[in-house]
């Protein structure tokens, strides 16, 4: 699975004002990240607020997508849920052909033990033989997938690829570095400690920031990977406040508004959520002008 070694990012989904999805935003987006180096893209992940993308958006999204990218970089589906059955029913449902992998959310609301989120997962892998990457995010699902859980998924289940780990623990972190399969991708999905976990034997990183300063941050990750430290450092640091900046009002409204500054797309999202404040946009685009 050398294709998601490196920098992958979580699409936002752009929205025009009357909150309609934007796909003029959308190609040029996607053409954003290809042109500044990132190696792969997941499409419909949290980042994209496929919680509120009726059926036919989430369809004319992925197609536009598939269509823009031509081919060009991996591209992983966000497909997860708190209802196994559901998820199971999506898969069997979807055509996965242009998609390399799946990206699928540990169960959130429902609070299962290790034992459930295992079965859950040992479920939907044997309903698919596509490569699965499991998504730890407990600040977002309000249950931790323990290390010794995600370690039983990746030596049971060959299709089982990764994990991305954003319980944002560096130990945590290490404890999966630590006793991995050889072949087992641990990818962070916190783009604040993603260089140290590259560092110590990570695959990189499923990020946010990511895919509004694509050059340099996949430039970091990709040192990193060589054992650059010094280099990847001195990126990392040039990066770290605008990593602050965009989770500082929540996910995606920051990173969006970073993205409208750079003119890609609107800062628009859809409620629950609300766009960033005037005060952010302007940390914003304060940061941006030093950049």
């Amino acid at each position: 699975m050398k294709q998601f070694i490196g920098t992958g990012v979580a699409l936002v989904t752009p929205f025009k004002e009357d909150r309609s999805v934007d796909f003029d935003a959308l190609e040029k987006l996607v053409n954003y990240q290809i042109d500044n180096g990132v190696e792969y893209l997941v499409v419909l992940g949290t980042t994209g607020e496929p919680a509120t993308l009726t059926t036919e958006e989430k369809q004319k999204v992925k197609a536009k997508i598939i269509e823009v990218n031509n081919g060009r970089l991996p591209l992983v589906i966000g497909i997860g849920g708190n209802n196994t059955q559901a998820v199971i029913h999506e898969i069997q449902n979807t055509d996965l052909s242009a998609f390399d992998a799946i990206l699928s959310v540990s169960p959130y609301y429902n609070k299962p033990t290790q034992e459930g989120i295992y079965q859950h997962f040992k479920a939907i892998a044997e309903s698919t033989s596509k490569p699965i990457i499991v998504y730890n995010v407990p600040g977002r699902t309000a249950k931790n997938m323990e290390p010794e859980t995600i370690l039983r998924l990746a030596a049971d289940f060959p299709n089982i690829i990764g994990v991305k780990e954003a319980a944002g623990n560096m130990e945590q972190a290490l404890r999966l570095l630590q006793n991995k399969p050889a072949d087992f991708l641990v990818i962070s999905g916190d783009d604040m400690i993603a260089l140290p976990m590259t560092l110590t034997g990570g695959a990189g990183v499923i990020s946010v920031i990511g895919q509004g300063l694509p050059k340099d941050f996949s430039e970091m990750i990709r040192l990193a990977l060589k054992g650059e430290t010094k280099k990847a450092s001195e990126l990392h640091f040039k990066l770290m406040n605008s990593i602050d900046y965009i989770f500082e009002e929540g996910n995606p409204a920051g990173i969006k508004a970073l993205l409208h500054n750079l003119n890609i797309c609107k800062p628009y999202v859809r409620l629950p959520l609300v766009e960033a404040t005037a005060e952010l946009q302007e940390k914003i685009s304060t940061f941006m002008a030093e950049y």
